[in-house]
């Protein structure tokens, strides 16, 4: 099989681009797209060559594959839907509306041996990419994630609407179970919190403050790392990278001559003299949700683990719920 049947479930803006980038991926054949609204499905489906379904299950029984785009109250009965029709499910984050909903998901996708994959599209921004093959093992990690005041998301707190994207990027940056969690965040215009600080420790002694806030003047979606010997600067907004670090004696400045890694000059006196180096990895310019369908596409065809799995999804939900829980309820106590 070259490529796999694809369907689209929810049409709204958001899944309109799903349409848009499936059609152009040659590892997609774009079967259908379905809505609950049939003008709207209709007009989708005509405007990108494909075709509309007026019943869901009629589009999963002609499909491998689906991107379900609908609101999140709505993921755990349009994935139980797919899965029982045989078709593996990428679900935009986050994974289910709760924790037991996103359990339920991950055991019915692993007892149909079906591949789940979370929409957490931070792990496919350029700036993140620019990570792999670097070694990186954060002691303390610093996020910041503002947003201007948008009324769209305002139905659900910061933390699920903001916040779950950095939560899933620490998750995967720190292979540790997390020790205490300490959180506060307020309501400022919506009903739900609209900012919220968050203050993890991992058994492993790594620490992470993060910051979320839909109600700031200007955009911001920066991450710094710090452990030994190394800082690192992640901008998701302007996506770019910069790393830097201490020189270690077995350099040979074969990296420097590349023209990515520039001495900043030296810190220290004496024999402690160490010399600091900016590297500046190369971050691709592409389009991050078009490459997230592409890996859960070819994740299928190649038979090989999804980027960003039901697991790991559920997980982020977990230490959201958590979180939302000691914002809440501040005397709760982590279990």
């Amino acid at each position: 099989m070259e490529s796999i049947r694809y369907g689209i479930i929810g049409v709204g803006h958001l899944g309109e681009i799903h349409t848009r980038l499936a059609a152009g991926i040659h590892s997609i054949n774009l079967a259908g797209v379905y809505d609950t609204d049939e003008k709207r499905s209709a007009s989708i489906a005509d405007k990108y060559g494909t075709k509309a379904y007026r019943n869901l299950e009629e589009l999963l029984q002609e499909v491998d594959a689906v991107s379900i785009v609908v609101p999140t109250e709505h993921h755990l009965s349009n994935t139980r839907k797919a899965i029982e029709n045989d078709c593996h499910v990428f679900i935009e984050k986050p994974i289910a509306e709760n924790s037991s909903q996103g359990e339920e998901i991950v055991s019915l996708a692993r007892d149909m041996g079906k591949k789940i994959q979370v929409g957490h599209i931070e792990r496919f921004n350029p700036a993140f990419l620019a990570l792999q093959g670097q070694d990186i093992a954060p002691l303390f990690i610093e996020s910041h994630r503002l947003s201007q005041f948008n009324p769209r998301g305002t139905d659900v707190s910061v933390i699920l609407d903001l916040m779950i994207h950095d939560i899933d990027i620490v998750l995967s940056l720190i292979d540790s179970p997390v020790k205490t969690i300490d959180a506060c965040g307020v309501n400022v215009v919506s009903e739900s919190e609209d900012i919220a600080n968050v203050r993890i420790r991992f058994e492993n002694d790594s620490v992470v403050n993060m910051t979320s806030s839909r109600i700031s003047a200007k955009d911001m979606r920066k991450m710094r790392l710090f452990q030994k010997n190394a800082y690192v600067s992640l901008d998701f907004l302007d996506r770019n990278t910069e790393i830097f670090k201490l020189k270690q004696e077995d350099n040979n400045g074969d990296e420097e001559a590349e023209g990515h890694i520039q001495s900043l000059g030296c810190i220290g006196v004496g024999d402690k003299t160490k010399e600091v180096l900016l590297e500046a990895p190369e971050c691709q310019e592409i389009n991050s949700l078009e490459l997230e369908i592409r890996e859960f596409a070819e994740a299928i065809l190649e038979d090989r683990p999804t980027a960003v799995s039901g697991s790991q999804g559920l997980r982020a939900l977990q230490v959201a719920e958590i979180i939302l829980g000691q914002i809440r309820h501040p005397n709760l106590q982590l279990t």
